[in-house]
C-alpha cells in the first residue's frame, strides 16, 4: 500500500543483522555505525552532575554494549528474559538499554524519581530477572521492597569504579557493575532476531487500576528512524538533544534510539531542569535539533529573554515539542528568543513513535497538532454518548463535517505500535475497533487537514450539552500576563450539569486576590464568551502532575470538591499517561 512506502524507505536504509538473520534495535543503532565509516565519530556526549562532559565514539559504545550483553549472558539471562533500568539520562543508562537489546532480552526503562513502591509494581509485573541502578536509587527505592521480588535474580550497581572498596563497595545482595564489565570481553554477536521479538516494555499510569506495561518490538526501530526524519529533520551531522527521563518512552525511542540509528551525535544531560545549564548546554554541545516539552519552555520564558540571548545558539535549527499541546504564544515567543523553527509533534505510549505533527516548512497554523506523518493513517470518529468513539457491533464511523470533534483513531500496523499490555489481553483489545487503535484523545479536523487538539475524553468538560476542551481554556487563560500555569477542570453544576473551574499558578510578583480573580474571569470571558469560560479561578503554587509532567484534572477536581468522572466505558483503557509528554526534562505524549 502507498501509505506503507515510508516504512519500506526506512528498511531498506536500515542494515539488517549480517547474512539476513533479522532486525535488532541496537545493531541499527550502534554496531553498523562502529564497522563503517563512523566508527570514530562521537555517538554520545554525557553532561555529568559535576559539569565533566565525556564521550562516547561508535566504536566504544559498541564494545561498551557488547561488553554489557555478555555480562547478561554470564549471570544466565538470555533471549525474552526482561531487564529493568532505574537510572537517569546518561551513558550507563544507553549501554544497559542497547546491552540489553543485543543479548535479546527485553528492555524495562524505569522513572528514577519513582518512589519504591511504584519501582516494585513495575518490576513485579514486567517480570524483571535483572535491575539496574545505582547504589543511591538502589538504598532508597529498591532495597525497601526487594524482599516483595522473589523473581529478581540480580541487582547491578552502576556508576562506579571497577574494584571500589570502602564507601563504594556494592550494598549486600548486589554486584558492581563496573567491575562485571572490566572482567568481560568486549567480542559479543547479535543472536538471530526476529523483528516482531519482544524488545521494550514502557509503563503508562492509568487513572483507574494498576500501571499497564506497553510492549514494543524491534521492528519499532523502522518508526524510530523514519519518524526522527520526518518530523524532526535528524540526520547523521545533526547534535541531537531530547530532554526527557529514559524512564517514558520518549526518552527511549528519541532520547536512546532514533538518533544514533541516524548515526548522529546524542546529547545527554544528568540533572535536575534548569533553564540555565539548558542554554549553556545547547550552546556549549553546539546543539542542532532540541526536542524538549512546553513546559520546559514555559521555564525558560519565565527566565527571561536575556538568558537565551547570553549564549551562542547559532547552530540551533530547529525545536521540536513533545509532551503536552504546545500553543501559539508560547511556539512565537521560542522562535523568537531562540531562533529557530518551533514544530510540535503528538503521540502516546502506545504509538511507540511520533504520529502527528506540524511541517518543518512552519506552513502549520498555529497551535495546531499538525497532520499525521507519511505511513500513518488517522481518522476522526464519531462520539457516542460516553464522550469516546461511537462502537456498535464492532464499527466505527467518521464524524460527518470538518470541524466536528471526535476520537482521534490510528489505522492498526504501523512499525511502533504497541503489541500488548503485559499480562492484560482484554485491556489491550479494548483499544482498537474496527481495524482502528483509539487513541482516548478528542481532536477536530479543519477543512484544509490540520488537527487540533480538544482534549483528553475522560478531561473534557460537559457543560449544558457543550463539551469543552480544557486545553482551549487553558490557552486563553495563559495569554494573561500573570499568569504562568492554568489547567481548566469541570466542577458539578445544577443547571448545567457541569461548569467550567480554573486552577492558576500566578508568575512572581503577581497578587493572587480577588482583584486577579475577577481580572481573569472578565478576560476569559472576553475570549471565550459566557458559555466556555471558567466561571471560577482558584489560585495554587503549583499543579498536581503525573511523573511524565503531565496535569492531574481529576486531583483539581477532588480539590475543589467535585467527585471524578466514572471511567468511561467502551474503547481505549482512559490514561492519564495516554500522551505520555514530558515535563520540564521528563517524557512523551
Amino acid at each position: 500500500m502507498a501509505h506503507d512506502r515510508i516504512w519500506d524507505e526506512a528498511r531498506r536504509e536500515l542494515a539488517g543483522l549480517p547474512g539476513g538473520r533479522g532486525l535488532n534495535i541496537a545493531h541499527e543503532a550502534v554496531d553498523r555505525h562502529a564497522a563503517g565509516p563512523r566508527r570514530d565519530l562521537v555517538a554520545l556526549r554525557c553532561h555529568r552532575r559535576d559539569g565533566r562532559v565525556e564521550t562516547l565514539t561508535y566504536s566504544e559504545l559498541a564494545e561498551a554494549t557488547d561488553r554489557f550483553a555478555n555480562v547478561l549472558a554470564g549471570l544466565g539471562v538470555g533471549p525474552g528474559d526482561r531487564v529493568a533500568t532505574l537510572l537517569g539520562p546518561g551513558a550507563e543508562q544507553h549501554v544497559a538499554l542497547l546491552g540489553t537489546l543485543k543479548a535479546r532480552a527485553v528492555a524495562c526503562p524505569l522513572f528514577a524519581s519513582f518512589g519504591p513502591e511504584p519501582v516494585r509494581a513495575r518490576a513485579a509485573r514486567a517480570a524483571a530477572r535483572v535491575l539496574v541502578t545505582t547504589p543511591a536509587l538502589h538504598r532508597r527505592k529498591v532495597a525497601p521492597v526487594r524482599h516483595r521480588l522473589p523473581g529478581l535474580a540480580h541487582v547491578l550497581l552502576a556508576g562506579g569504579e571497577p574494584g571500589a572498596t570502602g564507601a563504594g563497595r556494592p550494598d549486600a545482595g548486589t554486584l558492581d557493575l563496573a567491575s562485571l564489565l572490566a572482567a568481560t570481553p568486549a567480542a559479543w554477536t547479535v543472536p538471530a532476531t526476529d523483528p516482531d521479538d519482544e524488545a521494550l516494555v514502557h509503563f503508562t499510569s492509568g487513572t483507574t487500576g494498576t500501571p499497564k506495561g506497553a510492549v514494543h518490538v524491534h521492528e519499532a526501530v523502522v518508526a524510530h528512524h523514519a519518524t526522527a526524519a520526518r518530523a524532526l529533520g535528524l540526520g547523521p551531522d545533526d547534535v541531537f538533544w531530547c530532554t526527557a527521563d529514559p524512564g517514558w518512552v520518549t526518552g527511549t525511542s528519541y532520547g536512546v534510539v532514533a538518533p544514533l540509528t541516524h548515526g548522529a551525535t546524542n546529547v545527554v544531560v544528568e540533572g535536575p531542569a534548569d533553564p540555565a545549564r539548558w542554554c549553556r548546554t545547547l550552546a556549549s554541545a553546539g546543539v542542532t535539533v532540541w526536542y524538549t516539552s512546553p513546559t520546559a519552555l514555559r521555564l525558560l520564558a519565565r527566565a527571561g529573554d536575556d538568558l537565551p540571548r547570553g549564549h551562542d545558539l547559532a547552530r540551533l535549527r530547529l525545536v521540536a515539542s513533545v509532551g503536552e499541546p504546545l500553543d501559539a504564544d508560547l511556539a512565537a515567543w521560542a522562535r523568537r528568543a531562540l531562533g529557530a523553527p518551533v514544530v510540535d509533534t503528538w503521540w502516546q505510549t502506545e504509538t511507540g513513535g511520533i504520529m502527528v505533527a506540524t511541517p518543518l516548512d512552519g506552513t502549520a497554523p498555529a497551535g495546531s497538532l499538525g497532520r499525521p506523518l507519511p505511513g500513518v493513517e488517522a481518522a476522526v470518529l464519531a462520539l457516542g454518548d460516553g464522550g469516546r468513539a461511537d462502537v456498535r457491533d464492532g464499527r466505527v464511523r467518521p464524524v460527518e463535517s470538518p470541524g466536528a470533534e471526535g476520537e482521534l483513531a490510528l489505522r492498526a500496523g504501523w512499525p511502533s505500535m504497541f503489541r500488548a499490555y503485559l499480562g492484560d489481553e482484554a485491556r489491550y483489545a479494548a483499544c482498537f475497533a474496527g481495524g482502528w487503535y483509539l487513541t482516548g484523545d478528542l481532536v477536530r479536523r479543519d477543512a484544509a487537514g490540520w488537527l487540533w487538539f480538544v482534549g483528553r475524553a475522560d478531561d473534557v468538560i460537559n457543560t449544558a450539552g457543550h463539551l469543552v476542551g480544557p486545553v482551549e481554556v487553558e490557552g486563553v487563560l495563559h495569554r494573561h500576563p500573570a499568569v504562568a500555569e492554568a489547567a481548566a477542570f469541570g466542577v458539578p453544576d445544577p443547571v448545567a450539569g457541569e461548569a467550567v473551574a480554573a486552577a492558576v499558578v500566578p508568575v512572581p510578583g503577581a497578587e493572587p486576590g480577588d482583584a486577579l480573580r475577577a481580572e481573569l474571569l472578565a478576560h476569559a470571558r472576553r475570549h471565550l464568551g459566557p458559555g466556555v469560560a471558567p466561571r471560577s479561578v482558584d489560585f495554587v503554587t503549583e499543579l498536581p502532575r503525573t511523573e511524565s509532567g503531565k496535569i492531574v484534572r481529576r486531583a483539581l477536581r477532588r480539590a475543589a470538591g467535585a467527585p471524578s468522572p466514572p471511567p468511561t466505558t467502551g474503547g481505549a483503557a482512559m490514561t492519564a499517561d495516554r500522551r505520555d509528554r514530558p515535563a520540564a526534562g521528563g517524557d512523551a505524549r
